[in-house]
């Protein structure tokens, strides 16, 4: 994907990290589902931030996430994906962990006709986010090939 004000620097790997670890934080603080957040910016505006992504890496987090929250216009609900059974899940993943999982699962299932802009949306919408973030469940840690897989298969075996 080519940045959206540089045309001939390319978006990285890293720069899919950085949002979706970014969504990740903000949907969080939220307590809104990751889809909200990624349908609340839209394409054209993921576009934008994974071409400042370099730049926002190293701006604060929270204060990151607060701008996200004011100029996307974006509104708490009362999904907290934190609200875990302590049995099942003693260490609930950090917001860092779960960048990671969802920009692999986008790099794995990316499509040829699609940008990571894209891509993020699709992979935020699916139904199988819904099981990811369920902490409760393995899901989130399983390795990345089984996850793709289940992704394609419409969900876990």
């Amino acid at each position: 994907m080519k940045n959206v004000f540089f045309p001939e620097d390319e978006i990285s790997t890293d720069d899919l990290y950085f949002v979706c670890y970014m969504i990740e934080r903000t949907a969080r603080q939220l307590k809104q589902p990751n889809k909200y957040v990624a349908n609340m910016m839209g394409h054209d505006e993921l576009a934008k931030k994974l071409s400042l992504a370099d730049v926002l890496h190293s701006e604060n987090p929270l204060a990151v996430a607060s701008d996200w929250i004011e100029e996307y216009g974006l509104q708490p609900g009362n999904f907290d994906v934190t609200q875990v059974d302590a049995e099942l899940c003693p260490e609930i993943p950090t917001a860092t962990q779960m960048g990671k999982v969802y920009k692999r699962l986008i790099l794995n299932t990316m499509q040829s006709n699609e940008d990571y802009a894209d891509a993020i949306i699709r992979v935020y919408n699916n139904p199988i986010c819904e099981v990811i973030d369920n902490y409760n469940t393995s899901a989130y840690y399983e390795p990345s090939p089984y996850i793709a897989r289940s992704y394609y298969a419409g969900g876990f075996m």
